[in-house]
């Protein structure tokens, strides 16, 4: 089966007054359908290369691949259509437009590809459906919950049907509950449509909603491990992982799984 997302030998390094080495020879690969975490501590390269997944950084060594493609061998209009294309993102601060309502902001992918009006409410509807959101979506972004405007985000990166969704911290903002809702709402679509995501997070709740997770300190690869068994076990697990990662891991000894 061909990766869908292959980092092949990785390096990114910062010049300045202090050359910082934020990924140092990383490999690894994502199947197509997998749901995988990516953790460390503060500073241990998790944005960094979720940004260069994410083509908004470069790697100074090495490539990494999306669906076969390397992006850097593209040009600006191609990488801009390779974006909005293949990629979905959801991000911590759910990045709404204040302006548009939630059926706009989930469409707004498909506006930009000129898609025709009959197939972008089709998809609409079969996304607010799925997501619960029928209810809401002539609603603005300010007069609805976090916990529904992270479903409208992860509607709008859904909507086009990418082969790769991005997720950073995507449970960052929102209480135990919402973050329950939007973590297993991402493990059904998932399974549903063997959508693939990787997500960064701190998290070891939202870590255990995973397939595998791939731990990485200073910029190296640390350890991954593989959920093979109920999440309680495998949340115990991560946490075993993130003591020997060291970093502020200690505020999570004493959580339990609901």
């Amino acid at each position: 089966m061909m990766a869908i997302l292959s980092i092949n030998d990785v390096t990114k390094v910062y010049e300045g007054k202090v050359t910082h080495r934020a990924i140092n020879q990383l490999n690894f690969e994502v199947e197509r359908g997998e749901f995988v975490a990516i953790m460390g501590p503060s500073g241990s390269g998790k944005t960094t290369l979720l940004n260069m997944i994410s083509t908004v950084d470069r790697p100074t060594a090495g490539e990494v691949l999306v669906d076969g493609v390397n992006p850097q061998d593209l040009s600006k209009n191609e990488l801009a259509y390779f974006r909005r294309r293949q990629l979905g993102f959801i991000f911590q601060d759910f990045n709404l437009l204040q302006t548009l309502n939630v059926e706009e902001n989930i469409v707004l992918p498909l506006t930009l590809d000129g898609m025709k009006v009959e197939e972008m409410q089709k998809r609409v509807s079969e996304i607010a459906a799925h997501l619960d959101l029928e209810s809401i979506l002539q609603r603005l972004p300010n007069e609805i919950s976090g916990g529904q405007a992270q479903k409208t985000a992860i509607g709008r990166a859904l909507i086009h049907k990418p082969s790769l969704i991005l997720a950073d911290e995507p449970t960052g903002n929102l209480d135990s509950n919402s973050s329950k809702d939007v973590l297993e709402l991402l493990g059904k679509i998932n399974k549903r449509d063997q959508t693939t995501i990787v997500m960064v997070t701190h998290d070891p709740i939202a870590a255990s909603y995973c397939d595998r997770v791939l731990f990485i300190k200073d910029g190296e690869f640390f350890n991954e491990i593989y959920r093979d068994d109920q999440r309680q076990t495998f949340f115990q697990r991560i946490l075993n992982v993130l003591s020997l990662l060291g970093g502020h891991v200690g505020d999570f000894s004493s959580v339990r799984l609901s």
